[in-house]
């Protein structure tokens, strides 16, 4: 007899063989139009008296909640079988089709009315992106991908930069904001980097970053103390834009493992001999 677990994931391969993922990544796209649309509209009149943390420079609004929850409403209906993996908690997880959702990359900037936040949504396969969208709301540019599909910007075929050399790359990164046990690993790399490089950038969104990977505004991406809706829907972007995408470590998955190296390909080498070098201590 077959188990219900065997059942439910060979329910699962059918079902994907079946998915449209062009036709699915337009409907999330749609969504996140309108999302962004919400979020413009909340902007201007954004005030700080609603603004709660969830940990220590964590911060959380009734913006991020409101688009979570338009966002789940509309993702249910159009794949009823896929859970949720949500920055705010909506929706249940399964075991393997999950929507990833954050609903508002970047609420730091968006509190104090820096621009450059995002709405990213990605469909996984157990750690595997299947589609990805990231619209960031105060360029309204929509990055979108899906698996064997490529990658767009508006419509518009991307492909990561062409650059050859770390020497000759602009960086992005973040910094932690809660989780400071690496401080010093972290500044050491910051410093070999800061010489090895055109210069480094924080934007503050890790969508952002990796979407501006993917269409080749930076060679590369990293960062340590992420989560997976931070970056799930980037990860396919980039490569689908012909980029490569890993962990600190080969072992490390750069959707559920918390850190993540994307680059353009040709400079991944180089860089994750850098930040192993500067990395090691951490074992």
């Amino acid at each position: 007899m077959i188990g219900a677990n065997e059942q439910f994931n060979t329910y699962v391969a059918q079902r994907r063989d079946t998915m449209d993922l062009k036709k699915l990544t337009e409907q999330v796209e749609a969504i996140c139009i309108d999302v962004a649309a919400f979020i413009r509209e909340e902007a201007p009149k954004f005030t700080e008296a609603g603004v709660s943390t969830k940990s220590a420079n964590n911060l959380v609004t009734h913006v991020d909640h409101t688009a979570e929850d338009r966002i789940v409403e509309a993702l249910e209906k159009i794949l009823p079988e896929a859970g949720f993996i949500a920055e705010e908690g909506s929706g249940d997880r399964a075991e393997r089709l999950n929507w990833v959702i954050d609903p508002l990359d970047g609420t730091t900037n968006f509190v104090h009315g820096v621009p450059c936040y995002c709405i990213s949504i990605a469909l996984v396969d157990g750690t595997e992106p299947l589609l990805g969208v990231v619209l960031e709301v105060t360029r309204n540019e929509r990055f979108t991908a899906w698996q064997g599909g490529g990658a767009y910007l508006n419509g518009a075929r991307i492909q990561v930069s062409p650059r050859k050399e770390l020497q000759e790359s602009l960086l992005a990164t973040g910094f932690p904001y809660d989780d400071f046990g690496y401080e010093a690993e972290y500044m050491d790399l910051l410093r070999e980097l800061m010489h090895r490089t055109r210069g480094i950038r924080r934007l503050g969104s890790a969508a952002a970053d990796l979407a501006y990977v993917a269409c080749g505004r930076f060679e590369a991406f990293y960062e340590y103390g992420l989560n997976s809706w931070d970056v799930a829907a980037g990860v396919l972007l980039v490569r689908e834009a012909g980029g490569r995408v890993s962990g600190f470590a080969p072992s490390k998955d750069p959707v559920f493992d918390e850190e993540i190296v994307a680059t353009n390909r040709a400079i991944h080498d180089e860089l994750l001999e850098v930040i192993e070098r500067n990395w090691q201590r951490q074992d």
